[in-house]
């Protein structure tokens, strides 16, 4: 039976090795992916930066999530270059047909001065809270840090921003921003469930604060009791990487629309009427925008609001939820948003419907430039009967 190291000369006999000097031309060049298989425990003490890490023992099981393109060339490293050998044994198996094992591994490359650093790791509290995002190689560690550092702006603590506030913060989105001026009335609880008997009159900022850091103290709640306007609007998106439209005006949703152009925010909409829904994701300049698709609001007597004609509890929770999926995709960059696509849902049919969205070549908005955007109120539209998003 062969020992150890006869093991390990088979194995590099049957695959290919280069110098670390090899691999940082390669790296350099941008046209290899440096896969690293040491133990969490390694990694996070120094690794390549840009390097993708799937620990030895998980590399079968993990890789063809991780590494989709099979023809890639791919840089495996270890710590001295024992396992990255068996490892690109094992990705040869598995298909890939451009792997090589970096000869000295992490530790020469380390000791050469070639670039390294610290990575950003999770702390065994946050693995074991995401461990289900980390099982899916769609998100995994690196996916989970990016949704720990993004930014989320939610407009509107209401019935949209209740249920997308929730499974952002329960999915990590490490620092949320919710404008509301309102208080907590009793006719919200039938559908805004961030909020509850106790909080009865006080401020929907503060009610939905408490609520999201009692779900995860991971979450930085950054509240704004104020109402969204002209002077304002640009620098507040300007902090952020999405906004939640949670609007339950078209005043609201216009002024949202051109500061979003023009700060480039993309914007995660919503809306809801009685027993149907609306979702849709505004990338600036990137597919339409609310403009495109609604270039003037309807006549106020075409628009009641839900507190005149209702709306069904249950509702706001299915569009919301909708919109937190639509941001999270966004910052992971997975899968296909919304963008240039209305999802329209209908409760009482339990039906969904998607209908293109055209960019107009002619919008007053998105048509111009960035500087050329005036931000503006647009108080006279509908203000008293708008379509209520909570």
């Amino acid at each position: 039976m062969p020992n150890y190291r006869d093991l390990l000369n088979r194995t590099k006999a049957r695959i290919r090795e280069i110098s670390t000097e090899e691999a940082e031309a390669a790296r350099e060049a941008d046209r290899a992916v440096v896969l690293d298989v040491r133990e969490p425990e390694e990694y996070e003490q120094g690794a390549i930066p840009g390097s993708v890490h799937i620990a030895r023992g998980q590399l079968e099981s993990q890789v063809e999530g991780r590494l989709l393109d099979k023809d890639a060339p791919v840089l495996i490293v270890c710590a001295g270059g024992h396992r990255s050998a068996f490892a690109a044994e094992t990705l040869g198996e598995l298909g890939y047909t451009d792997v090589v094992s970096v000869v000295g591994g992490f530790n020469r490359w380390k000791d050469e001065g070639r670039d390294w650093r610290v990575p950003s790791v999770l702390s065994p509290e946050q693995r074991n809270r995401y461990q289900r995002h980390l099982l899916l190689p769609e998100v995994g560690v690196e996916g989970q840090q990016k949704l720990l550092g993004a930014r989320v702006l939610l407009l509107g603590a209401g019935g949209l921003g209740s249920p997308a506030a929730l499974y952002l913060a329960a999915a990590g989105v490490g620092t949320l921003g919710i404008i509301d001026m309102d208080v907590v009335d009793e006719s919200n609880l039938q559908r805004q469930i961030l909020h509850n008997m106790d909080r009865i009159g006080e401020r929907k900022v503060d009610s939905a604060k408490k609520t999201l850091t009692a779900i995860n103290p991971d979450v930085d709640v950054v509240t704004y009791d104020m109402r969204l306007d002209a002077g304002n609007v640009v620098e507040l998106l300007s902090q952020f990487d999405i906004v939640i439209d949670g609007a339950d005006n078209f005043p609201s949703r216009y002024l949202l629309n051109d500061a979003s152009l023009k700060t480039n925010t993309p914007v995660v909409h919503g809306s809801i009427f009685r027993f149907e829904g609306q979702a849709t994701v505004f990338k600036p300049f990137d597919g339409p925008c609310y403009r495109c698709m609604i270039p003037e609001p309807p006549p106020a007597d075409l628009a009641p609001s839900c507190a005149e004609a209702g709306v069904l509890g249950v509702l706001p929770g299915i569009i919301g939820s909708i919109q937190a999926l639509e941001a999270i995709k966004l910052i992971l960059g997975i899968g296909d948003d919304l963008s240039g696509r209305l999802l329209a849902y209908d409760s009482l049919e339990q039906s969904f419907r998607t209908f293109k969205v055209n960019r107009d070549p002619e919008c007053p908005a998105c048509s111009l430039d960035p500087e050329q955007i005036v931000i503006a109120e647009y108080d006279e539209f509908c203000m008293p009967h708008a379509v209520l998003a909570g």
